[in-house]
């Protein structure tokens, strides 16, 4: 299962709703949305099903996305189903504001691996950038991860120039703290970023020169399995990472795939079309018509949208708000960030 520049169809990113309970201004800016239609959503065990064909094909890691996974109702028993099947790693990102109230379902349902974004330790600035005053919530729910018995925590930042650039050290203390690994986000110009400009992308050579400036000799560390965030040790050993989408992208090594809340299933974060596969599984396709439409469209596969992008020489916003309001599968929310 190698697509047109030989990667593998390796890492599943599941959105299990659209929906979320923060407007964050590089994400979801604006105040009204169009949602997806909920007799659209797969159910939980349409999702089991096509993660079934999924994991005969290759894929041995499975996120799930949202919106906001823990708006979908009764999430755990999906992570039970999940769970069952042999997957290398079963992980959940979150805003982290409803996590301190499922957490340990969620890790008695089975659940591995727990990512929360946190892009600043203020409540003030938490306010203005997300829109909401639930920065103490998030804070409960990262401080809830660790005594439900989670390891391999992380936190998720994004950087921006002018807003929080000035905590990159604060939040490394923090994980330090949780504990959690804080992987540090270039600034995307995907889905409903439509404020987006090259001059608020925190880069991650800055981010280093920082980081060198306060800790000293910064030890690049080996990527072994083709994660999205190269990760870096501190002279004490402390470990980061940086996501590099948009100054340094990893088109070069990406094995990941998106399934939409209702079942469009994306092989690039800027694809503009999604392939149907709620449809062909609702008017009973076979499990191995189901295992052809994946895999002719990975051997086809030929996207490397971050690495298009940076070779545009005037970068505006990707998507135009007038283009998201007709098609709110173009939104990062939706698809799963």
């Amino acid at each position: 299962m190698l697509d047109t520049y030989r990667r593998p169809l390796r890492n599943l990113r599941i959105s299990v709703t659209d929906r979320c309970n923060l407007r964050c201004r590089y994400c979801m800016p604006e105040a009204e949305y169009t949602w997806l239609p909920r007799r659209d959503l797969l159910t939980f065990e349409e999702i089991s099903t096509l993660v079934d064909v999924f994991v005969d094909l290759g894929v041995d890691k499975v996120r799930l996305t949202g919106g906001e996974p823990l708006l979908r109702r009764d999430l755990p028993s999906l992570v039970t189903m999940l769970a069952a099947k042999p997957l290398r790693d079963l992980a959940l990102t979150t805003n982290g504001v409803l996590l301190a109230g499922h957490v340990e379902a969620l890790k008695k349902a089975g659940l591995g691996r727990i990512t929360v974004s946190l892009d600043t330790l203020r409540a003030d600035r938490s306010k203005s950038l997300s829109q909401r005053a639930t920065h103490p919530s998030v804070l409960k729910g990262i401080a809830s991860v660790a005594p439900a018995g989670f390891t391999g925590t992380k936190i998720d930042t994004v950087a921006l120039n002018g807003v929080n650039d000035d905590e990159l050290v604060d939040l490394i203390e923090f994980g330090r703290t949780v504990p959690a690994e804080v992987r540090f986000i270039e600034y995307m110009d995907v889905g409903g970023a439509t404020t987006w400009a090259p001059e608020r992308v925190l880069s991650r050579a800055e981010m280093l020169t920082r980081l060198t400036a306060h800790y000293g000799p910064i030890t690049p560390l080996r990527n072994e399995d083709g994660a999205p965030a190269d990760r870096f040790e501190l002279p004490d050993g402390t470990t980061f990472g940086i996501v590099s989408s948009t100054t340094q992208p990893f088109c070069a090594t990406c094995d990941r795939s998106r399934l939409t809340a209702d079942g469009l299933w994306y092989l690039c974060l800027y694809a503009m079309d999604g392939i149907n596969l709620r449809d062909p599984l609702r008017e009973g396709a076979t499990h191995a018509e189901m295992a052809k439409l994946i895999t002719d469209a990975w051997w086809a596969r030929s996207d490397r949208g971050a690495v298009d992008r940076l070779a545009e020489r005037d970068r505006l916003p990707f998507i135009p708000l007038t283009a998201l309001k007709r098609d709110p599968h173009l939104e990062m929310h939706t698809r799963g960030g």
